[in-house]
């Protein structure tokens, strides 16, 4: 069964200038526990008090959700994430020869030995507890020392191969596509009789985070990680509520609180100081919105005309804007949303011709605006009608 991940909570404190208080955390991981998110990654003990202190108060407040913390492959990193009592690890190191020749300086087997005694250690301390190994960079890595690392790993203890997209280099459809690795990963650990799960860990630096990820899931990966408002270094990850609606809608699944996407996703924006795009997919103001008299005009008489989605998903309905490109079926609609029954085709005509006069200057006509340009139209109707 596949299960979601988000690291709102760790990836997501790596959007420059983003960081969450301690109690804002815990409220965050309440949200995507009341979700039903199946995995929350709540932070890198090792990097600060704070946050050494918030993964410990989240990992003993009794959710659902497996609760994880991240670390280097280090004994001193994972000692932390133990203490603070979390039930998942997430181990990375990567195993490049770049990386290894240039910066760690490390042979492959050097790394590899230091892999292992790490996840061997955890599962001394906690034989229980979940490890995810993540060759860092692992789609740009030489194929043969991802496998060796994460043979090895496996063989130690993990129980999750992270595939890390981590500069968001794949593109579906190409010699660089995700299904054909994840296929190629699997099929060459099932052949050493070994079955961790498959994770994918997808950057959206190309925009293809979501393509990525859902073309590992159709391969049969069985972890995608994600995050609220696709949170994370440079242009960040999988966003969580694109994944969790095309999830839902696309592919049959039943497992989240949708409804409470909304809530999370504003509480989220406030305390990060990210603002939700009004076109931004899901939960942007605009996202169910129609405007141009050719959709307002259909999508009254049925939505799904201009909706591949329902709003209804989301606990959320259907809006039609009126400005410059509003026709006189979107007004009729907003008219009878307001209680305005009485009002002649004429003077229906007139009220059109301000709120395009309105549009024109950029601006959209708010229902609540629109009862003032109905009494306005009506008033100077009268003044004319006297002045004849």
């Amino acid at each position: 069964m596949l299960q979601i991940l988000d690291s709102t909570l760790r990836e997501g404190e790596q959007t420059p200038g983003v960081y969450f208080d301690r109690h804002i955390k815990l409220a965050i991981a309440k949200m995507l526990d009341d979700i039903g998110i199946n995995i929350i990654e709540t932070g890198h003990p090792a990097v600060t008090q704070e946050i050494h202190d918030s993964v410990q108060i989240i990992a003993h407040s009794g959710f659902n959700a497996t609760i994880g913390a991240h670390a280097r492959s280090l004994r001193s990193d994972v000692e932390l994430a133990l203490q603070c009592g979390v039930d998942f690890i997430g181990i990375f190191y990567c195993v490049s020869d770049d990386r290894l020749n240039t910066v760690f300086n490390k042979e492959l087997d050097e790394a590899i030995q230091q892999i292992t005694e790490v996840i061997k250690f955890a599962k001394s301390v906690n034989p229980n507890i979940i490890i995810r190994y993540t060759p860092e960079d692992t789609v740009r890595t030489e194929f043969n020392n991802v496998v060796e690392a994460s043979a090895a790993a496996v063989k130690a203890g993990a129980d999750v191969i992270s595939v890390a997209d981590t500069t968001g280099y794949m593109i579906p459809g190409t010699d660089r596509s995700m299904f054909d690795y994840i296929s190629k990963l699997k099929n060459e650990l099932n052949s050493r009789d070994l079955h961790p799960k498959i994770a994918v860990h997808c950057h959206n630096d190309r925009g293809l985070a979501l393509a990525n990820a859902l073309d590992a899931y159709r391969a049969g990966a069985e972890i995608i990680d994600a995050s609220v408002l696709g949170l994370g270094e440079r242009a960040g990850i999988v966003d969580l509520a694109q994944l969790l609606i095309v999830l839902s809608a696309d592919f049959g699944m039943n497992n989240w609180n949708l409804e409470k996407l909304d809530e999370l996703y504003h509480f989220v924006s406030a305390h990060s100081g990210v603002p939700i795009p009004r076109n931004y997919p899901i939960v942007g103001k605009h996202a169910f919105t129609h405007c141009a008299g050719v959709h307002t005009h259909a999508a009254a008489i049925n939505p799904t005309h201009y909706e591949s989605l329902s709003p209804q998903l989301v606990g959320k309905e259907t809006h039609f804007a009126l400005d410059h490109m509003s026709g006189i079926a979107s007004l009729k609609f907003a008219l009878k949303i307001i209680g305005e029954k009485d009002l002649t085709e004429e003077l229906q005509l007139e009220v059109l011709a301000e709120v395009k006069s309105i549009g024109q200057k950029g601006k959209i006509v708010e229902l609540t605006e629109l009862p003032h340009i109905v009494h306005f139209i009506k008033q100077n109707y009268k003044h004319k009608q006297k002045s004849k």
